[in-house]
């Protein structure tokens, strides 16, 4: 992903930095997790995250490692760690 200096997100959300963009009363952060290698294992981390309280989207690719979260308010970054590690999986950061 490049960095770019603007203050908005492609899809027109607003950059609040440290990866997480806010658009109309939802939250959207990535999140990047190793150890995902296919379809299987970007189910197991969706499943695992979407129990989470307030999300209500949850979006993992094994080609990248990165998994998009949409949620009402900013998740506790332990309760994802959390999540990613029952799944099997590890939390590298939030990007």
């Amino acid at each position: 992903m490049t960095e770019n200096s603007s203050c908005c997100t492609p899809d027109g959300s607003r950059r609040s930095g440290g990866g997480t963009a806010v658009q109309s009363g939802t939250v959207t952060t990535t999140y990047k997790v190793t150890g995902m290698t296919c379809g299987h294992c970007e189910g197991a981390v969706s499943s695992e995250i979407g129990e989470i309280a307030g999300v209500s989207a949850v979006q993992a690719v094994a080609s990248t490692g990165l998994v998009t979260v949409t949620s009402e308010a900013p998740l506790d970054e332990a309760a994802v760690r959390a999540a990613v590690d029952e799944a099997g999986y590890e939390l590298v950061a939030q990007v």
